[in-house]
C-alpha cells in the first residue's frame, strides 16, 4: 500500500497478538513503530523501538511522543490498540468505571493531544480501535462495551475537527479475534475457540491478527486518503448476522 514506507507509526498495546501484528504489518511495508505499553517489549525487528507508557498517566505520553522523535524524527500514524478488559457488568464500581474509561478512551485523547502537531506537520492519521461490543448488549458486560461505543463516537469528533489540520481519524471493530484474552479463556486452544466463535460469525472462526492489521494499514495508506470519520468492521459478518445466527430457525419450529 503507498504512503507508508519511510513513516513512522505509534501503537500503544504494541506487546499484545494484535498489537504486534499491527507493529510486524507496518515493518513489512516499510514504516518505523514506537511500541508503547506497559508489558515488557522484545523480539521485535528492526526499525522498531519499544517505550513503556502508562496511557493513565500524562507525564508518561508525553516522554512517549518525545521519544517517538527523538528516534525516528516524526510521527505519522497513531494506532491505539491498548485497551483494559475490566468489568463487572452491573456492579462494576466509580472506579473500576473511571479505570476502564482512561485507559481505553481518555488515554488515547491524550496521546493525540500530545502528537497533534506531529500528525498535522505530515498529514497524518488516527486508528483507534472499537468493538462488535459497541453495537450490541452483552450479558454482564458494561464496561468494555460502553467505552468501545464511545470510542467510535471519538472517532467521528475527531475526524470533524482535526481535518482542516489535514489528519484523519477512523476506526477498527474486530469481531472475535485470537487474541490475548481469547488465548487465556481457553488456555491457548485455538480451535477451541473458533468452534464457540463460529455460530456468532458469518465466516465460522475468529479472526487472525493480521486480517485485522490489514485493515488497519490500509487506513493510514494513501488508498484510504478520502476516507476519514467512519468505521471498518473486521467482524467476519458478526453484526451482518444480527439476532437470526448462522442457522435456519423454521426447521427449529418445525421439528
Amino acid at each position: 500500500m503507498r504512503g507508508l514506507s519511510g513513516k513512522v507509526a505509534i501503537v500503544p498495546g504494541g506487546c499484545t497478538k494484535i498489537g504486534r501484528a499491527v507493529v510486524d504489518a507496518f515493518t513489512a511495508a516499510g514504516t518505523k513503530v514506537m511500541v508503547a505499553d506497559i508489558a515488557p517489549g522484545d523480539g521485535f525487528a528492526d526499525g522498531v523501538a519499544y517505550q513503556p507508557c502508562d496511557l493513565r498517566d500524562d507525564a508518561q505520553i508525553a516522554a512517549l511522543v518525545q521519544a517517538t522523535k527523538d528516534r525516528f524524527g516524526r510521527i505519522d500514524f497513531l494506532v491505539n490498540v491498548a485497551c483494559s478488559y475490566l468489568d463487572n457488568g452491573a456492579a462494576s464500581t466509580r472506579a473500576e468505571w473511571l479505570e476502564s474509561l482512561d485507559v481505553n478512551l481518555v488515554g488515547s485523547v491524550m496521546l493525540m493531544q500530545a502528537a497533534e502537531e506531529e500528525l498535522a506537520r505530515n498529514r497524518g492519521a488516527i486508528v483507534n480501535f472499537g468493538s462488535i461490543s459497541s453495537r450490541v448488549a452483552q450479558t454482564g458486560r458494561w464496561l468494555y462495551p460502553v467505552s468501545k461505543a464511545a470510542i467510535l463516537q471519538l472517532t467521528r469528533n475527531q475526524a470533524m475537527d482535526l481535518a482542516p489540520k489535514g489528519i484523519r481519524v477512523n476506526a477498527v471493530s474486530p469481531g472475535w479475534t485470537w487474541s490475548n484474552i481469547m488465548d487465556q479463556l481457553t488456555n491457548g486452544n485455538r480451535a477451541k475457540t473458533d468452534a464457540v466463535a463460529a455460530p456468532f460469525h458469518l465466516l465460522g472462526r475468529v479472526a487472525n491478527p493480521e486480517e485485522v492489521a490489514s485493515a488497519v494499514l490500509f487506513l493510514c495508506s494513501d488508498e484510504a486518503s478520502f476516507i476519514t470519520g467512519t468505521d471498518i468492521r473486521v467482524d467476519g459478518g458478526y453484526t451482518a448476522m444480527g439476532p437470526e445466527r448462522a442457522d435456519p430457525a423454521i426447521p427449529l419450529l418445525m421439528s
